[in-house]
């Protein structure tokens, strides 16, 4: 990692700049330095104190030739608190300038932190405009699981995916998911190329060079770790559900395509789920399917998950689909929270087979219990080795017992209040969290409310409990 100090003042202005900070000119100085991290109980530096953002407008030019990304980022955010300075999470890449409000703004890079100090301090409640030039070749970072994210080359040209803490190395930000924003994002890449990224396809046009210029508006609030970027020749497929939701999909060369296999029932799932969860959440779905072997898992990148290859089974597509409402919509306010992500998103492959033949979620369920893997090829793993809510380290928020123990959770909840009661409830919580942020703490509150029965043993003994459930 690159450990860079990287300075915009001529020493006169620092030593003014410096004189101004101590009170040595007599001023008062009304606002403080924002906290470099959140003390997320699993990403700690992850994400910024002091501010909030509205609004990410990403300019990026990418030749996959050479790999170099050239990048400017406007970020629009709130101050919470008078702010003398505020970080920027950002790995690798040069960064080439900073201005806060229109005027050059110190700065200085430790780490994945980026330091900014605006020539005047920034008032409580003011909305600010921050704009970083950058440039440089981007590299991927390594999980704690030890799975690969962030910005990701391939053979002809590149894909960027985010979970938890990927999207620094693409573009500088507050970078934890209590932290959503609307996005612009344009891609300038080179002629026969795609540029694919969140949200809704605003314009594609050509500039002086012959050069192909993707403009696209994310205009519901998205966490940082849900954007993403496959620039490639990919062959694009549009469309719409019965319902009028609009369909963008991005295939790579080599993997069929979104007519083909499991994606060619997406319509009719994203229509399933919002008879399941209530109303798609984005004015877009779809899909993007990048070469195989590109990566080791599927994400739900908002609006649009990323698949590493053609997907062969139904229920992954399902997956990332649900969490569309379940991770995207409704975000964690922490990583502790991944739970709600995952096993709601297991919890309705359960459903979608047990509306469409398949074997019951109550089947599921006993099979978990039994490790019956004839009924799925997963049943046996170790989903009760951890309370779902309570992953040991950063390396288990995504392990097998936030994604099925999370599932198990669901359905003993659904045991309990019934049938009506239970999917009034997943409604609801989709409903009244819609584009927000949740706890583990908000679900068990909300759930007992909505149902009216006493869950504590339910949360006690599945949900927190450190022995096996029984």
């Amino acid at each position: 990692m690159e450990h860079r100090a990287l300075s915009r003042l001529a020493a006169p202005a620092v030593a003014a700049l410096l004189a101004l900070t101590t009170g040595c000119t007599g001023d008062t100085v009304q606002g403080r330095p924002g906290a470099s991290g959140l003390r997320d109980p699993y990403f700690p530096r992850a994400g910024n104190g002091g501010y909030q953002v509205d609004h990410y407008a990403l300019d990026l030019d990418y030749d996959p030739a050479d790999g170099q990304l050239h990048g400017t980022a406007v970020i629009t955010a709130r101050a919470e608190q008078g702010l003398s300075s505020f970080n920027l999470d950002f790995s690798g890449m040069n960064v080439e300038g900073v201005t806060v409000q229109g005027e050059g703004a110190r700065y200085n890079r430790t780490g994945n932190e980026l330091t900014v100090r605006p020539a005047e301090d920034l008032k409580k409640g003011e909305v600010f405009r921050t704009e970083i030039d950058y440039s440089g070749k981007p590299k991927p970072l390594e999980d704690p699981d030890g799975s690969k994210e962030g910005w990701i080359t391939t053979e002809d040209g590149a894909v960027a995916v985010g979970e938890p803490v990927g999207s620094m190395t693409w573009f500088p930000g507050n970078h934890h998911p209590s932290d959503k924003a609307s996005y612009d994002i344009t891609f300038t890449v080179p002629r026969g190329y795609e540029a694919v990224s969140n949200g809704e396809l605003r314009s594609r046009t050509e500039d002086a060079d012959g050069r192909t210029v993707f403009a696209w508006h994310s205009p519901e609030p998205m966490a940082s770790y849900l954007a993403t970027a496959a620039i490639g020749p990919y062959k694009v497929t549009t469309g719409r559900t019965p319902s009028g939701t609009g369909l963008y999909s991005a295939v790579a060369p080599g993997e069929g395509t979104a007519d083909t296999g499991p994606l060619a029932r997406l319509p009719e799932m994203v229509e399933w789920g919002s008879g399941r969860f209530g109303p798609y959440p984005f004015a877009t779905a779809g899909a993007i399917v990048v070469p195989a072997g590109t990566l080791g898992y599927a994400l739900e990148t908002q609006g649009r998950p990323v698949f590493p290859g053609a997907p062969a089974e139904e229920e992954l597509v399902v997956h990332e689909l649900a969490h569309q409402w379940f991770g995207d919509s409704v975000s964690p306010k922490s990583w502790k929270d991944m739970w709600l992500n995952e096993g709601f998103a297991t919890y309705a492959e359960w459903l979608w087979a047990e509306d469409h033949g398949g074997p019951t979620a109550q089947e599921y369920f006993e099979a978990f219990e039994a490790g019956d893997t004839d009924v799925d090829k997963d049943a046996d793993v170790a989903w009760d080795a951890f309370p779902p809510a309570s992953p040991p380290g950063a390396g288990d928020i995504s392990a097998d017992p936030v994604y099925y123990g999370g599932a198990m959770v669901l359905h003993r909840i659904r045991q309990e209040v019934g049938d009506e009661k239970f999917f009034a409830l997943v409604r609801g919580w989709a409903a009244d969290h819609r584009h927000g942020n949740a706890s583990t703490a908000d679900f068990t509150a909300y759930a007992g409310a909505s149902t009216g029965h006493d869950l504590k043993k339910v949360w006690d003994v599945w949900l927190y409990g450190k022995a096996r459930p029984k």
